[in-house]
């Protein structure tokens, strides 16, 4: 199977983008690699250091691998990590990326713990991508009443602090604050993204962008982005809903149920369908 680098340097360079969704167990695992497997798309899985609590790295990889060697092409990525032992740990499990979150902290904070991670990175025996965020664009993946204090558009990464970032941090991806924000709002719109920004900070460094928070974005939007420089997209906060929801809806038509191969199934499902149409989308089918 191609290198997840390669995969996303091929993707960046056709104008197209991956597809990343987070998982907290085996059932969501299972989904996102039937759609995969359906689609014929690479895919990547992404667990943040909460959901990795729950569901370890380490079953995650195992059956990542699986499903690899069966000819399914998922990529596994330790998403929003805060910490340099964490970190570690991390990529010590065998993540094909890790994603390090310093977007809270000062700048030059920012970049000295993404530095410690590229090096530590740089010397495993295997590639590893690392990628840094810079611009705060709230941290919850769930539905929200307001705008996260601080995601504002005065706050948009600006180009020279891109520049600067990726200069000197070494990344081999890029995440900007670009307008997108985490959680979905429940009574109004995503703010729109800014596709200018993301062409601006994309022709500057160089590098493959990421667009984090993309739930509840619209198609257009998204579209535009990865035209002008995503390479990746993440979805969380609307497949969470979408597995809950397949999950309600199916203990509510069948409540007597008790087993979970049975009451799981709708949910799996549901979940799948939503992977895929969004696989095809951001890959531009």
């Amino acid at each position: 199977m191609k290198s997840l680098r390669s995969v996303v340097e091929e993707y960046r360079s056709a104008g197209k983008a991956l597809g990343h969704f987070n998982i907290s167990d085996s059932n969501q695992l299972r989904a996102i690699a039937l759609a995969a497997k359906e689609t014929d798309l690479p895919t990547i899985i992404g667990l943040s250091e909460g959901e990795r609590e729950y569901f370890p790295l380490c079953h995650a990889r195992a059956l990542v691998t699986l499903y690899q060697a069966s000819g399914v092409p998922l990529y596994l990525n330790a998403d929003h990590t805060y910490g340099l032992e964490k970190a570690r740990a991390a990529i010590d499990d065998g993540v094909d990326s890790i994603v390090v979150d310093g977007a809270a902290l000062p700048m030059e904070e920012n970049i000295f713990l993404v530095k410690q991670v590229v090096a530590y990175a740089r010397s495993q025996k295997r590639d590893v991508l690392v990628e840094g965020e810079l611009g705060y664009i709230g941290s919850s993946s769930k539905e929200l009443d307001a705008l996260p204090e601080g995601v504002t558009l005065k706050n948009l990464t600006t180009v020279a602090d891109a520049k600067e970032f990726c200069s000197s941090t070494g990344i081999d991806c890029f995440a900007p604050a670009v307008g997108n924000v985490h959680g979905m709002l429940k009574n109004a719109a995503e703010p729109r993204l800014h596709p200018e920004r993301v062409k601006e900070i994309a022709e500057a460094v160089g590098l493959p962008l990421v667009l984090h928070g993309a739930s509840g974005n619209t198609a257009g939007d998204i579209r535009a982005c990865v035209a002008a420089g995503v390479a990746i997209v993440h979805i969380n906060t609307e497949l969470r809903l979408a597995y809950r929801d397949g999950l309600f809806d199916s203990l509510r038509s069948n409540p007597g149920e008790t087993a979970p191969y049975k009451f799981l199934t709708p949910a799996v499902k549901r979940m799948k369908e939503y992977v895929a149409e969004k696989l095809s989308l951001f890959a531009n089918k």
